[in-house]
């Protein structure tokens, strides 16, 4: 069926010590990786959903940091750079080919969190591939189960987002005085049109105290045991930003960051709970 504009298909680990990042996430995470030195693709139980991307000194002396970053499918890549400039965003990466990969370019929207844009190239013989990097449909182990941007200005936000990518406010939740939590919904993926269902994708929230200080989006893998989990970032030598908290539909979420300081989350069952 192959994924629809503005669907997340891709998320990229940037740190400067892979081995590092292979040791801290394989057994939290249950991922394994390939033998390729320069990327190292990342498997979870049904297929890739990212790849690592070994910080160079001289990306690090450019300004590039530990971090996960997400992409974000488009019809065309040109086009939808040259757009998010016009509406305030930032290109830190324009628009380029890999051989067999596709076209992408990393940018950024105009409250500053960083995200690629890209159009596959399908492998040879298939025309029209489909990543469930995340998982609309249903929960798949390893695999992304939330994408969370926290801002300065969600009102924005939801418009920038929902012109160049489609998605669309699905409910909210009342946090107090930190303000909304509020759903997004892939419009091309709506109840009545979608085989893939419900089409929600994530929120956004604005920035709160303790929690992210700049605009970022924070990514969600899912594991079978939360509090497993959260025993194996600390033991591997990460840091725990959010202990686990129960979410709606019964399972628990945790922000944490690893040894090398990108901030991640992870989604899963509490034993016993329910």
């Amino acid at each position: 069926m192959g994924n629809y504009h503005g669907d997340f298909i891709w998320y990229e680990l940037m740190s400067p010590d892979h081995r590092a990042a292979e040791s801290f996430y394989g057994p939290l995470v249950g991922w394994s990786f390939d033998s390729d030195e320069a990327y190292r693709h990342i498997a979870a139980s049904e297929g890739h959903i990212g790849g690592i991307l070994q910080l160079t000194p001289e990306m690090t002396a450019g300004g590039a940091a530990p971090a996960w970053v997400g992409y974000i499918t488009v019809d065309e890549v040109d086009k939808m750079v040259a757009s998010i400039a016009a509406d305030g965003g930032q290109v830190h990466m324009p628009a380029r080919d890999m051989e067999g990969v596709g076209r992408m370019a990393m940018v950024a929207d105009p409250q500053g969190a960083v995200f690629y844009v890209m159009k596959p190239t399908p492998p040879e013989g298939v025309d029209d591939p489909e990543s469930f990097a995340f998982s609309y449909d249903r929960p798949r182990m390893g695999h992304c189960a939330w994408n969370e941007l926290s801002t300065s200005d969600p009102g924005t936000a939801k418009r920038f987002y929902g012109k160049h990518f489609g998605w669309v406010p699905d409910g909210e939740m009342d946090m107090g005085p930190m303000g909304k939590y509020e759903f997004l919904r892939h419009a091309g993926r709506a109840p009545d049109g979608s085989p893939m269902g419900h089409g929600v994708l994530g929120a956004v929230m604005p920035l709160v105290p303790g929690g992210a200080p700049v605009p970022v989006w924070t990514y969600y893998f899912r594991v079978p045991d939360i509090d497993a989990a959260a025993e194996r970032i600390g033991a591997g030598g990460g840091t725990m930003l959010q202990e686990p908290m129960e979410i709606p539909g019964g399972d628990y979420a945790l922000v944490a960051s690893d040894p090398q300081g990108a901030h991640f989350g992870l989604v899963g069952a509490r034993e016993g709970a329910g």
